[in-house]
């Protein structure tokens, strides 16, 4: 079974930036997409950005503009450029993983604090 790994996460100033990173434990057959979610107190989870096994990438409302998702397919890895960040994108972060066959993975999840 494949394990994710989040990275990155800390408090961080508004206006700061952070560089979240996801690393699987082993190569990935059928890999559909993998994306980052974050979930704050008292709120559903949501999408913040995924990419496809073809490299297409989507982002929610929120990122567009101001994050940037990528990977590194020899890493088995994807990474979050979070820059311009809000105290509103205080949140715990996820990675997840969705496959063609199988079931979703997801992360243990790391903390972002965005506050001065």
């Amino acid at each position: 079974q494949v394990h994710l790994t989040e990275s990155g996460g800390g408090l961080v100033q508004p206006g700061g930036s952070l560089r979240l990173s996801c690393a699987a434990s082993q190569t990935i057959p059928h890999m559909l997409l993998m994306g980052w979610y974050r979930q704050a107190p008292g709120k559903e989870r949501e999408l913040v950005a995924s990419i496809s096994s073809g490299g297409v990438t989507n982002y929610g409302a929120s990122a567009k503009g101001r994050f940037t998702i990528s990977r590194d397919t020899a890493e088995n890895a994807i990474y979050l450029q979070m820059d311009s960040l809000k105290p509103e994108d205080t949140a715990v972060y996820y990675c997840k993983l969705v496959v063609l066959i199988g079931s979703d993975t997801w992360g243990q999840g790391t903390q972002v604090t965005v506050s001065s």
